[in-house]
């Protein structure tokens, strides 16, 4: 039966897809901060892009192929909502279709930008656009009907993954870590100092992300009740408690806590409460968190030890976090929650915490095992890596002919009587009076 139109409802989906929306240019700052100067703007650029993208593609097919009638619980048909045709105004939820397909556009956006920081500072622009196309296609938009759409495997199952840690942070942290190793490390990696250019910039990108993501989890509800009001508590405390989290075992690990430290605890512990908003208790959010943020401090440093460059620890924090987050549940799923399994810790036996490995670890292999597949073809098709000398020399000159800081003298010519913004070698010595 077509229900009236739920105004309040409405409203909070379509806030909550703008809160998501707005996650991406955030971790466009996050990431942008977080790589050395001469890379700042392809950074960005890489988020950004993929807004262009994915935006495109989520209204062509990629809705279609997420939401359409399930083939085989493996794929919606990617033919039925072609251009979004067909969409009705208002189906049995009370909640436009349409406010529905702009929730979910913004998760598939932000989870293809999500990989980008794996690769910073060394590959193609292009190579990573098509690589964009064709990953959203073969694995992002196929794992989103597993998860959430009507009829699809993984969701029928009964697994629980209320926002998105298998079909978004496992996803892109399992792609991320096969482009690292296809890739390559960066020219001195392991050997020189690759420092953050701009702690500014990484704090403003998390308390952004951490803002959208009340949007991201809260949102998930699809209704302004009590479950999206739980949703947002969970999401203030397990970030908070992961915060301290990190910033404990650097205070153990290396004598003093960083900002940097606190931004990535933050991002662990959304990561991690992701698919657990629903379906956790504030105070099993808060034990969530506290382990999440200890279990990605430590695993950000996998890298070094197996020699893998992922430069903004989309694997330490995405994947492993989303690893951690959706098994949890199987532990602390709280049965007072209206129509939600029991953890182990409350009594609910091994099942839930077996439905969540299954989930994760099938959305984790799928995406390993395609993203190879593409990686590998791409490379021998296109190549992934700008030369050495545009490495050294800044990809953002080289790829965008831009650079995100101009550092160049400035010169006031009173013959003109305005500031150009030149070279020295620009300027006539008789017109040098110095800045």
């Amino acid at each position: 039966m077509i229900l009236e139109l739920n105004s309040g409802d409405t409203a909070w989906v379509l806030t909550s897809a703008s809160l998501v929306l707005l996650m991406t240019p955030g971790l466009a700052l996050f990431y942008g901060g977080m790589v050395r100067a001469k890379s700042v703007l392809n950074m960005i650029m890489m988020s950004f892009l993929s807004i262009g993208i994915v935006g495109v593609l989520w209204v062509l097919y990629g809705y279609s192929m997420s939401s359409g009638t399930s083939i085989g619980g493996l794929i919606g048909n990617p033919l039925e909502y072609f251009g979004l045709n067909g969409i009705i105004g208002t189906p049995d939820d009370g909640v436009p279709t349409f406010a529905g397909v702009a929730f979910g556009s913004t998760f598939a956006i932000i989870t293809v930008a999500l990989i980008s920081g794996a690769i910073a500072d060394r590959v193609k622009f292009s190579t990573w656009a098509v690589f964009s196309i064709i990953w959203a296609t073969l694995v992002y938009f196929p794992v989103a009907h597993w998860v959430w759409g009507d009829g699809g495997w993984i969701g029928s199952l009964g697994v629980i993954d209320f926002a998105g840690g298998t079909a978004i942070h496992i996803n892109a942290g399992a792609a991320a870590l096969v482009l690292a190793l296809v890739v390559g490390p960066r020219l001195g990696f392991g050997t020189r100092p690759m420092r953050p250019h701009n702690m500014t910039l990484v704090m403003l990108g998390a308390a952004l992300l951490w803002f959208g993501w009340f949007g991201f989890n809260a949102g998930s509800a699809g209704a302004s009740d009590a479950i999206a009001s739980l949703a947002w508590v969970n999401t203030l405390v397990a970030p908070a408690a992961a915060m301290l989290g990190w910033l404990v075992v650097e205070k153990l690990r290396d004598g003093h806590a960083t900002s940097l430290g606190a931004a990535s605890g933050i991002v662990a512990g959304l990561v991690g409460i992701t698919p657990a908003a629903g379906s956790l208790s504030p105070l099993g959010s808060l034990v969530l968190g506290v382990v999440v943020g200890v279990a990605c401090a430590y695993a950000v440093g996998l890298k070094y030890k197996f020699n893998y460059d992922d430069s903004l620890d989309v694997v330490g924090v995405h994947l492993v976090g989303g690893l951690v987050g959706t098994l949890l549940i199987g532990l602390l799923a709280d049965p007072a929650i209206p129509d939600n399994a029991a953890g182990l810790f409350y009594g609910g036996g091994f099942t839930q915490l077996g439905l969540q490995a299954i989930g994760a670890f099938s959305a984790m292999a799928y995406s390993l095992v395609v993203t190879l597949i593409i990686a590998l073809i791409l490379k021998a098709a296109m190549g992934w890596r700008v030369s050495a000398a545009d490495e050294l020399g800044g990809i953002d000159l080289a790829e965008h002919s831009e650079v995100g800081y101009d550092l160049s003298p400035v010169y006031y010519s009173s013959k003109v009587q305005r500031t150009l913004v030149l070279s020295a070698d620009d300027v006539p010595t008789n017109e040098k009076t110095g800045a």
